[in-house]
């Protein structure tokens, strides 16, 4: 019983606070920062072992498309945050609308990507274009296939908050959506940097 009080809840601490969302969604974000952490990893190594060819291909990348990336990720991590804020205070239906426009700015990420990624294959810049874009594809993509799943996640939890799921005394399922793509916004606020400021 006292397992799932903490599932709906969230998860209670030692000093009698508590965490968003649930224990298996924050297994998930570990292992999800965890994985971008050796990918990291690679990256420096190969940006320490070929210099120039990163500071070309950083020149060739469209900067545009990576702020407007940034600033589609930021604002749906806000509507969503909104979202879970506007439940807590028990305003459901304006937290419905909160998660409709988070979902709606989320699906602009997808759509920038593929634009970006059809520029580049116009300009002949895919990943056997050199060490720098195999690295880039293979970060950027892996980064797509998560929020992806934050954005399935997303539509799930809109459906189960327009049928009542959740309340101001149970909506561990909100949190968890809400934490999860925090996460990969997170990420993402490091990769856009390393691939389109810093290289």
């Amino acid at each position: 019983m006292a397992a799932e009080a903490v599932l709906e809840s969230g998860i209670e601490t030692e000093a009698g606070g508590r965490i968003p969302g649930n224990k298996g969604m924050w297994v998930g974000i570990t292992c999800e920062f965890v994985e971008f952490a050796v990918l990291f990893i690679v990256y420096f190594v190969a940006r320490a072992n070929f210099p120039d060819a990163f500071q070309n291909g950083a020149e060739r990348l469209s900067r545009v498309s990576g702020t407007v990336i940034t600033l589609l990720m930021v604002t749906s991590s806000f509507f969503i945050a909104c979202s879970v804020n506007t439940m807590r205070s028990g305003k459901r239906r304006q937290s419905i609308y909160w998660l409709v426009a988070g979902l709606v700015v989320a699906l602009g990420y997808p759509i920038a990507k593929y634009l970006e990624i059809s520029s580049n294959l116009a300009q002949g810049i895919n990943g056997e274009s050199g060490i720098f874009f195999t690295v880039y594809y293979y970060l950027t993509f892996n980064h797509l296939v998560h929020a992806t799943w934050g954005i399935l996640g997303i539509l799930w939890v809109l459906v189960r908050h327009s049928f009542g799921g959740y309340s101001v005394e149970d909506h561990h399922g909100l949190e968890a959506l809400a934490s999860y793509w925090h996460a990969t916004d997170i990420i993402w606020l490091i990769i856009f940097p390393m691939f389109y400021v810093l290289a």
